[in-house]
């Protein structure tokens, strides 16, 4: 299953347990909620009804914050003296997806592990 979220103004497309970089989230908060655009079953159906998707939410976990590269901005105009030096470092949060819900949908749960001491048995 993924998701279409949005944040700072881009969108992403997430599944669970990705790890992004989005802009910076103030806030001392260790958990974000987004409310998708879009949901993507595993089976392929994609839900985008505005009602179904008030319902629905994509969690994710605060990792940390970075910085991106350095910008250099440098304006110049030939023959007059003008110069302009300006540098610019964007700020980031880097988070992890930690779940996709989406109501009226159940989980799949993953097949139960045999113990080994049971496989050996059976051969």
């Amino acid at each position: 299953m993924y998701a279409i979220i949005r944040a700072g103004g881009k969108q992403a497309k997430v599944r669970s347990g990705d790890v992004l970089d989005i802009e910076r989230v103030k806030g001392d908060e260790e958990k974000i909620t987004f409310s998708p655009l879009l949901v993507v079953d595993d089976e392929g159906n994609a839900v985008s009804d505005r009602a179904a998707l008030a319902k629905a939410s994509v969690t994710a976990k605060v990792l940390g914050e970075s910085a991106g590269e350095k910008i250099d901005i440098f304006k110049y105009k030939n023959k007059s003296g003008y110069r302009r030096r300006q540098g610019h470092r964007q700020k980031y949060t880097r988070i992890e997806i930690t779940g996709i819900q989406l109501p009226g949908t159940a989980k799949k749960k993953p097949a139960a592990k045999k113990p080994a001491a049971a496989a050996a048995e059976e051969e």
